[in-house]
């Protein structure tokens, strides 16, 4: 189970703001590309001002992203925008934004900074290992239990709770230790899944 078996009701409640997008002109890579930009430039915020009242942000651009993501996705899918170019911006950028939003928790009191790093790299394998699955035949694997929603929720909870109770830093080490066991949980299944898919 993970968070990505929600996307299609949160995408229900996103289509009246769907419909008034595409009529203005917008297209799924403008949406795609938005969220990248004001990912790293959030990022950049964090890492060169690294106080705990400013993680505040995370959790609400995170609920922002994920709602851009979705309709990115809609607007490809429904009004005939998929492109090559659209998907690789999606991959990428995903990625990317990961890296530049989670990577300044390591500047944080109390941080160890290599489980961090860890942390965002092994983020960057699990969507490895979903598109991996693509070259052997199966389908894009979204499994958890730690997918991009689901490091959204985790992440975006630490930084809140981050600003609501500042001690909460000295557990840094254990939330990101359960989070990477988490990850190298999630890169499994979607291998294995993956295999299982292309065996039927």
């Amino acid at each position: 189970m993970t968070l990505y078996d929600l996307k299609p009701r949160f995408q229900t409640l996103l289509r009246p703001l769907l419909e008034r997008l595409y009529r203005a002109g917008i297209t799924a890579n403008q949406v795609t590309l938005a969220a990248l930009v004001v990912s790293v430039l959030i990022g950049l915020l964090l890492a060169v001002f690294p106080f705990s009242y400013l993680f505040l942000i995370l959790p609400i651009f995170l609920f922002i992203r994920m709602a851009l993501n979705a309709i990115d996705g809609l607007l490809a899918r429904e009004y005939h925008q998929q492109s090559k170019i659209g998907a690789l911006l999606n991959e990428t950028g995903d990625v990317i934004s990961d890296a530049a939003l989670y990577l300044p928790f390591a500047l944080l009191p109390g941080a160890v900074p290599w489980l961090v790093i860890l942390a965002v790299l092994l983020s960057a394998l699990t969507e490895f290992c979903g598109v991996l699955a693509q070259t052997i035949g199966a389908s894009r694997r979204y499994d958890g239990p730690m997918g991009k929603s689901d490091r959204a929720l985790a992440f975006g909870a630490y930084g809140l709770a981050i600003f609501i109770w500042p001690a909460v830093l000295e557990f840094s080490w254990v939330i990101f230790s359960l989070v990477s066991l988490l990850l190298v949980w999630t890169c499994f299944n979607r291998c294995h899944r993956a295999l299982a898919e292309v065996r039927l």
